[in-house]
């Protein structure tokens, strides 16, 4: 009789929960007739923005989503890159910074819904649209089609990815409300909808029927053609400036009934390397978006780029080499920072834009209660003096532990199965050069930047979009050294795959250039396990010009918070602080001067490792200045 009462309280309590929280009573669907989408049966508009898990350190999810939260955001949209979680065929990395699952389950947590974007093509300025490099080891692989290579890739990995996915979507008890098919891909050359109807079937037999599955395209009348499907709801993208009415009108074309959706509202615009630093003015886009509010649409907000691809509420940080490229009749790859003049700025600090932003929200929803959450505080550690350590061709038995590839002619990175980073391509001279002769390449050839030494003395640089000559002297059987560096694929723009590295060969007066030693350099590797600071210091020349490494420490005052680092008198490469990558910097182009250092990389209470990988030349004291700020150049 003492058990009953508890037993039936706990019984009605289990009942309760159950009526709350079933995936039976949880809906999230399209209402034709209504013209607007239906939450758990009631109307429902939603204003989300974008965030990329992978582009903000784990550390930091917590404060970004929340700001996003406080600001008045019921969703955010979010891209799955695949070549982010499948590094290799069969390969999957979902820990740390990957942990996806722990993301979206964060973002449950603190009483978000989320708009799943998992491609297999995400664009996002990320490295390849999101695809993997390996892809590209099958050198006729026809990406984004009904080609069998490519589908059986993409099948792989959704058998790997979706499940992941499925019990968190908003019919099952979670939060995930609508799921996005490709992206963009009526600006996509091939128009295969047989690839679509695969991609259908798939998301269909992987994540069920009841789930809202949709596509993204330009408002252009083309691209929705080829970028649209039976089957899956069909949403736009524009940003500020743009008709709001006709930019709808273009979506009323192909769906005639349902809500207005702009899945890609654009708050601000991108950088490239050696382009002024651009902005987006706050007004502008706060009168947009009350413009599209008052029309009763659905709304995600993003930077923009044209043409438009994704971008974010808070962009963060292009780390190591995840960057990708556009090509606009030319080859355009975007800088580090992924700031964009955003909302959130890349070290996650609200702007003037979110505050006028969330002023426009709270005229048609209430806000949530209390403040928003302040910026995360910088620290600007001052100067830190570095010392060379040594030249690159001088450590290459450290990069490339395995020894050179032999080939009569240069091998592109996916034939030798080398994602990101940097080769170096090694050959003599065949004969006496007393006076100078032209060293040169085709055209396009350069994939991205080849560093030219010679009897490893720096000569120059040749580029694909630049400089395809050197002159040169010397003699029969000096060492020729190309060291190429990938500057990230083409994720925009391009109707064909982006390999890298020496696409074609090097002549002399000429006559082509043969029997190669080609160096794959696992440079990260090797500073994740220490070095150079756990070696002997290497005895190297005393020249600053040329790729080199740059050693020097240190130390926190009793705090690891945020900072920059401004890179003085040094010329374009690669920053490591205790073994993680920062990224690249290129101050002689710009528009980026510093590049965002996280206070979670940072250690209190012992030395903190620099590693520079200079490309060009060294300033002649090298040094780093720490500051509690970004800088751009916008007069470049």
């Amino acid at each position: 009789a003492r058990m009953g009462l508890p037993a039936l309280a706990l019984l009605l309590a289990a009942g309760l929960l159950h009526t709350q929280a079933s995936p039976s009573a949880r809906s999230f669907q399209l209402d034709y007739e209504h013209n607007c989408f239906r939450k758990d049966g009631a109307p429902f508009r939603y204003i989300s923005g974008s965030v990329h898990y992978a582009r903000v350190p784990r550390p930091a999810w917590r404060d970004r989503l929340l700001k996003m939260y406080m600001s008045g955001l019921s969703t955010v949209q979010v891209y799955i890159p695949w070549n982010y979680h499948e590094t290799l065929p069969g390969v999957y990395d979902f820990t740390g910074n990957r942990d996806v699952e722990a993301f979206l389950d964060l973002t449950a947590e603190l009483g978000l819904l989320v708009i799943l974007r998992p491609g297999p093509y995400i664009c996002a300025e990320w490295e390849m649209g999101g695809l993997p490099a390996w892809l590209l080891w099958k050198p006729d692989i026809v990406l984004r089609t009904s080609d069998p290579a490519y589908l059986e890739a993409v099948d792989s990995w959704f058998h790997i990815l979706l499940p992941k996915i499925k019990p968190r979507l908003y019919h099952q008890g979670g939060n995930i409300i609508s799921v996005q098919v490709e992206n963009e891909y009526g600006s996509y050359y091939a128009c295969d909808y047989g690839y679509l109807r695969h991609l259908l079937g798939s998301f269909r037999a992987l994540l069920g029927s009841e789930v809202l599955l949709f596509t993204t395209d330009s408002t252009r009348a083309e691209e929705l053609r080829c970028g649209t499907l039976q089957g899956l709801y069909a949403t736009v993208d524009f940003g500020p400036g743009s008709n709001v009415t006709e930019a709808f009108g273009a979506q009323r074309r192909v769906e005639l009934k349902g809500p207005l959706v702009n899945s890609e509202y654009y708050t601000g615009w991108l950088d490239y390397w050696g382009e002024a630093h651009a902005s987006i003015s706050a007004a502008w886009v706060a009168q947009g978006l009350e413009d599209m509010l008052q029309l009763g649409a659905s709304i995600n907000m993003q930077v923009v780029s044209w043409p438009p691809g994704e971008y974010m509420f808070h962009g963060g940080t292009n780390f190591a080499y995840w960057s990708g490229a556009d090509y606009k009749d030319q080859y355009k790859p975007v800088t580090t920072s992924y700031d964009y003049d955003a909302p959130l700025s890349e070290a996650g600090d609200p702007t003037e834009k979110l505050f006028a932003i969330r002023r426009v929200i709270s005229k048609f929803q209430p806000l949530p209660l209390g403040p928003m959450p302040p910026a995360t505080p910088k620290y600007a550690y001052g100067w830190v003096a570095l010392r060379k350590y040594a030249d690159l061709l001088d450590v290459l038995d450290v990069l490339c532990p395995s020894g050179p590839i032999q080939s009569q002619f240069p091998l592109t990175f996916e034939a030798l199965k080398q994602a990101h980073g940097f080769v170096v391509y090694h050959t003599q001279l065949p004969w006496d050069v007393p006076d100078p002769a032209t060293l040169g390449a085709p055209s396009h050839s350069i994939c991205d930047r080849g560093y030219v030494m010679l009897q490893k003395e720096y000569q120059g640089t040749l580029e694909r979009e630049g400089q395809t000559t050197l002159h040169v002297t010397g003699r029969a059987e000096d060492a020729l050294d190309i060291l190429l560096e990938n500057m990230g694929r083409i994720s925009f723009g391009a109707n064909t795959s982006d390999f890298k590295g020496l696409l074609g060969n090097l002549s002399l007066n000429s006559r082509p250039l043969s029997n190669w030693l080609i160096y794959p350099l696992a440079i990260d590797t090797a500073v994740q396990q220490g070095w150079p600071h756990a070696a002997l210091l290497k005895s190297s020349s005393g020249s600053r010009v040329g790729p080199a490494f740059y050693t020097g420490t240190f130390e926190t005052p009793g705090i690891a918070w945020d900072t920059f680092v401004k890179f003085p008198g040094w010329r374009k490469g690669l920053l490591w602080i205790n073994g993680f990558n920062l990224g690249r910097y290129w101050t002689c182009r710009g528009p980026q001067q510093t590049l965002f250092v996280p206070g979670s990389v940072l250690d209190v209470g012992r030395p903190n490792n620099i590693t520079v990988l200079e490309l060009e030349g060294a300033p002649p004291t090298p040094r780093l200045l720490f500051l509690d700020r970004p800088l751009y150049n916008r007069t470049l």
